[in-house]
């Protein structure tokens, strides 16, 4: 297998998932180059490095942090007591994986949704090991399932797995196209625990809904995202002049394009949205790193979170 090329084919191949952990020991998640620190803007995250877990509640001492008195066991007792935590040894790495209609789309090497995976894939495998817990959620627009972060190859194994299903079960037999994201955002909200390392493998259609950038303003608060948006080059830019059949697997139809007006504000349309996804994100200090099928997405990893002491 060729990490350097793009990704091949409408669908994935399990056996093709697990074999990118090979040059996943090429890339390293926790050392990130300045590059990627110039994407996330001026704006940084609240929060860096590995979260805390609680341990226990004890009598309040003078000199403790006010802020981690438990006011119930406080209440209940009526002595002044405070919440004992104690640093994460392995920071919870959460893939959410985007395998909606819409993702089901390639124009030449690959499809957005099987670039995702390999996308993830890599992911996952990279930050197994760097000794980090492994999660994530896969969603396909209908329903989504969560895979709690545990440091073991067979939850990593498990997350490919379900994301490999998701995969060939496109394209859905009655899709809902964007309408998940926000909901999706809202269930990652419930599972991303503090200091949890977040990368968002996606097209990012509907994150523009209101609901979708509070939930991800939150998120921002106390954890760490990565954004990974997927494209294909016929997104940006419309064939050269001539008549083409498209179709969305049930529907054929015959697209122009000789107009010049139509494709400049076909491209025109797709940049600006690319400009608000990513000034939105830059807001919240989430770098956001563009992503095509027709390139290798190991070329693209290894151009951020490059190892090269491996």
């Amino acid at each position: 297998m060729d990490f350097t090329t793009p990704a091949q084919g409408a669908y994935t191949s399990l056996t093709d998932l697990i074999a990118l952990r090979f040059a996943a020991k090429q890339l390293c998640l926790s050392r990130k180059k300045r590059a990627l620190s110039t994407l996330a803007g001026p704006n940084k995250s609240n929060f860096r490095g590995r979260g805390i877990d609680f341990e226990e509640v004890r009598r309040y001492q003078p000199g403790d942090d006010i802020r981690t008195i438990d006011w119930r066991v406080t209440a209940r007792s009526g002595n002044a007591h405070t919440k004992l935590f104690q640093e994460e040894r392995e920071r919870p790495v959460l893939l959410v994986v985007d395998q909606r209609h819409g993702m089901f789309f390639g124009s030449r090497t690959c499809f957005k949704s099987v670039l995702a995976a390999n996308i993830a894939s890599l992911l996952a495998w990279s930050a197994l090991d760097n000794g980090d817990r492994i999660g994530g959620l896969v969603f396909n627009g209908q329903e989504h399932i969560e895979i709690r972060p545990r440091r073991s190859r067979k939850t990593a194994l498990a997350l490919l797995s379900h994301i490999n299903s998701y995969n060939n079960a496109l394209p859905l037999a009655q899709p809902t196209l964007n309408g998940s994201f926000s909901s999706m955002m809202h269930n990652l909200r419930r599972i991303a625990k503090p200091g949890s390392a977040i990368f968002i493998v996606s097209d990012f259609q509907g994150a523009e809904d209101e609901r979708a950038k509070e939930h991800l303003f939150q998120l921002a608060q106390h954890t760490e995202i990565t954004a990974l948006a997927c494209t294909d080059p016929l997104e940006l830019e419309l064939p050269r002049s001539g008549f083409y059949a498209v179709t969305d697997g049930e529907h054929r139809s015959e697209l122009q394009t000789a107009s010049k007006a139509l494709r400049t504000q076909y491209h025109q349309r797709f940049v600006q949205r690319r400009e608000n996804l990513s000034n939105n994100l830059q807001r919240l200090g989430i770098p956001l790193l563009p992503t095509s099928t027709s390139n290798a997405p190991f070329a693209l990893l290894q151009q951020y979170y490059g190892n090269s002491r491996r």
